[in-house]
């Protein structure tokens, strides 16, 4: 039986292959390593009753995740899966990777990820190579839900925003200056804290003071990450992550003025990661 995971660091997203070639779809909670140590990743594992039925029957286990982009941090993951799945052969790589074949599939391009956080790599249909220009939510991100989300608090606190969205964005979240300070500075992941207020553009989409967000969000990650490349215009830029595909629309408008060339958009990585290892392996 093969089992494929997308970990990130508040969900991992699971596919498993059954002898009869059923398909089944678990999530559990993120398995960051850089946040979550060995031994907490063991005990969430063995609280999720499906995996206590199948884990011995594991053959093959694929697992791409965030915080894997080194040795010792894919030494973590793979130590931990391997108390559950025993019988298992166990591949952990970055989510980057996994991205990156998810969305170019065979063949060299960009691999651009505009979710809750954002960064670009070049994929030459084998091999993966990380831009050096992320500097995390605090500097960077352009173009992901941390960067629209920190806009979004900081205008509603200064009341630079138009008065019906100050009034509807008041309505939403109950915020004041208080609330977010202890969200930020007191609590842990703050960047999913300030992520999810983009929730507030999906709803309020056609406003011109979010499509103007929009605009500015994603021209800065063109302009910073894409287009740092001198080559960026002989091959497609894919995308993965949810500010990517629910704004898919504003995005394609604004690599179209800048000659990006879009290929594929996707909400996840999971589906295409699981056809691509189910093709390799030929099960």
């Amino acid at each position: 039986m093969l089992l494929v995971a997308d970990g990130g660091s508040s969900k991992t997203d699971w596919i498993l292959l059954h002898e009869d070639q059923s398909i089944e779809k678990f999530h559990t909670g993120g398995l960051n390593p850089f946040f979550t140590s060995e031994k907490e990743i063991v005990k969430s594992l063995h609280h999720f009753a499906p995996f206590k039925i199948i884990a011995d029957k594991i053959s093959e286990l694929h697992f791409f995740g965030a915080g894997c982009n080194s040795p010792d941090r894919r030494e973590v993951i793979s130590n931990a899966l391997t108390v559950l799945f025993k019988n298992a052969f166990i591949s952990v790589e970055s989510d980057t990777l996994g991205s990156a074949i998810a969305s170019c599939k065979n063949k060299p391009g960009f691999s651009c990820v505009l979710g809750t956080e954002s960064n670009i790599s070049f994929y030459d249909g084998e091999n993966v190579f990380p831009s050096n220009l992320g500097l995390g939510y605090i500097l960077g991100e352009e173009g992901s839900g941390t960067y629209f989300g920190k806009i979004l608090i900081t205008d509603f606190l200064y009341e630079n925003a138009p008065q019906e969205i100050l009034v509807s964005f008041e309505e939403t979240y109950k915020l004041n200056k208080e609330v977010v300070i202890k969200n930020l500075y007191q609590k842990p992941f703050p960047n999913y804290f300030i992520a999810s207020f983009t929730n507030f553009m999906s709803n309020h989409l056609d406003h011109p003071y979010i499509q103007n967000l929009l605009k500015k969000g994603f021209d800065d990650f063109i302009i910073t990450h894409i287009k740092s490349y001198p080559n960026y215009k002989d091959y497609y830029a894919h995308f993965v992550g949810s500010i990517a595909y629910h704004f898919k629309d504003a995005l394609k408008q604004r690599c179209q003025i800048h000659q990006v060339n879009v290929g594929n958009i996707l909400e996840k990585p999971i589906d295409e990661l699981f056809a691509w290892i189910k093709n390799r392996e030929e099960l």
